[in-house]
């Protein structure tokens, strides 16, 4: 093994919250308008802003919490 790859002090990666959670509310709506589930664009889409609300939510606490 190479040296300097162990002297290298390991970066660690933080959670973007914002992305993490849009991305499942994506995955979620995309699955519940493939099933049919959910046919009224209206409450589509007012799941998509409540969704995105809650998410933008969570990652201004997140930030908060880390002192950034």
């Amino acid at each position: 093994m190479r040296r300097d790859l162990e002297e290298r002090p390991r970066r660690l990666h933080r959670t973007d919250w914002m992305a993490l959670l849009s991305g499942v509310l994506f995955i979620v709506l995309g699955i519940l308008t493939v099933t049919r589930a959910i046919t009224d664009p209206l409450v589509l889409m007012g799941v998509l802003v409540l969704g995105l609300a809650f998410a933008g939510l969570v990652a201004i606490i997140a930030r908060v919490f880390r002192g950034k």
